[in-house]
């Protein structure tokens, strides 16, 4: 029944523009829906995403979505900006070293938890048993990735304000890098043990630098678009200027990023850093103002389009070894930020609620996942890399399914909890 009515809706050639148009307004007014039921309107964006994609209407197919894929990248571009402009020296000062605590705690406890509970999992399975470290080692190196662009969301619907949204802005900015470092770390460990098996000698060092080279000229693209930035945007007078040049700026830096293999959320991210600290108080505050407006737009395309991308037919797929990812994932962030506010001395606020808030997880662990079934075709005995490569990105896109519900919700809870937000 669905197939059929899959291919009537095909048949009709649609204009890209009328299904933009017709997706978009009725992610608008779902999202609306959703506050009614005191739920956040990105997970009605969500929903109009799944019925939309090829796990109903398919509306949005794969092909669509493939061609649209550019107003995701714009999305965690601008997410990715606000977060960095978030993150003045003067506010990280204020939260002090505990940010930096809960931020290795956490990131370290998930990679640590998961890493551990697939290991013994895989162990005791039969078929993954000869190849349970590498797998547990890429499995945990994933877990640490979260989600911003949820994150983000919820702090921009509800304008919350306080310690813990100031937390927020700094964990899901910066885990990033360290679960980009996290993961070279393990994957170039797990190549090396499943080389091994085969006798092939791979220099580790080698395999390690792809990831600190992506991080460090993430950095320095970041530095010198930022200044070129600050120096550019003293030479505009008019406010609505300046969101052109932003956008702009986003764009290139994006651009950057793909022919140089780069992660355009960090990259991104230090732009808005270099900017924050580097301008005054005054044109930041019109930038924030102008990229306000725009966001609420973004926000619907992109969750929309997340939505599309979550197949509901991966569910079934799932199976114990995505539970365990979810259990050990959600345990290791929650108790990771807890530990790390604890020795950091962070404010009880964050130290009760900051963990719900970084739950989310999707495009960067899904990217994580298909490097994995890439570069581990043909590596280890029996075709070990292969299956490591099948199975990861299979489970990553089913749990990526659960932790982008659940994730809005808990940020939403734990922002009204610590009294950040008004409802």
């Amino acid at each position: 029944m669905i197939h059929q009515l899959q291919n009537f809706i095909h048949q009709l050639h649609l204009p890209i523009l009328l299904i933009i148009g017709i997706v978009t307004f009725l992610g608008f007014y779902f999202g609306k829906v959703m506050k009614y039921i005191r739920l956040p309107s990105i997970i009605g964006f969500m929903i109009i995403g799944v019925l939309m994609g090829p796990s109903l209407f398919g509306i949005l197919s794969e092909e669509l979505q493939y061609s649209l894929a550019f107003i995701t990248e714009i999305a965690l571009g601008f997410v990715a900006i606000s977060i960095g402009l978030e993150l003045s020296l003067s506010s990280l000062k204020q939260q002090g070293r505990s940010i930096i605590f809960v931020i290795i705690a956490e990131s370290l406890m998930a990679f640590i938890l998961v890493t551990a509970s697939v290991f013994l999992f895989a162990r005791l399975n039969p078929k993954m048993s000869a190849f349970a470290l590498p797998l547990a080692l890429i499995f945990g190196s994933i877990a640490p990735a979260s989600a911003p662009a949820g994150t983000v969301a919820i702090i921009k619907e509800y304008k919350a304000r306080g310690p813990l949204t100031k937390a927020l802005y700094s964990v899901v900015g910066f885990d990033d890098g360290l679960g980009i470092i996290i993961f070279g770390f393990a994957s170039a460990i797990a190549k090396s043990i499943l080389n091994s098996q085969t006798g092939i000698e791979v220099s580790f060092l080698q395999m390690l630098l792809v990831p600190l080279k992506e991080v460090f000229f993430s950095l320095i693209i970041g530095v010198v678009t930022g200044v070129i930035f600050t120096f550019l945007i003293r030479m505009l007078k008019f406010k609505k200027d300046y969101f052109i040049l932003t956008f702009c700026t986003v764009l290139i830096v994006i651009g950057l990023c793909h022919i140089l293999h780069l992660s355009l959320i960090l990259t991104n991210m230090i732009v808005g850093i270099i900017v924050v600290n580097s301008l005054e108080n005054s044109i930041v505050h019109k930038i924030g103002e102008e990229l306000s407006e725009v966001m609420p737009l973004v926000f619907i395309l992109f969750f929309i389009l997340a939505g599309a991308n979550l197949h509901i037919s991966a569910l079934p797929s799932l199976g114990i070894l995505g539970v365990i990812y979810v259990f050990a994932r959600s345990l290791g962030l929650v108790g990771g930020s807890m530990l790390g506010s604890v020795i950091g001395g962070a404010d009880e606020k964050i130290r009760k609620y900051l963990g719900l808030g970084i739950l989310s997880q999707a495009g960067v662990a899904i990217g994580l996942a298909l490097i994995v079934k890439q570069e581990f075709v043909g590596l280890g005995a029996d075709q070990a890399g292969s299956i490591i490569g099948t199975t990861v990105i299979t489970s990553i896109t089913a749990t990526c399914i659960i932790f982008e519900i659940i994730g809005p919700i808990l940020t939403k809870i734990a922002l009204e909890k610590a009294g950040e937000i008004n409802t």
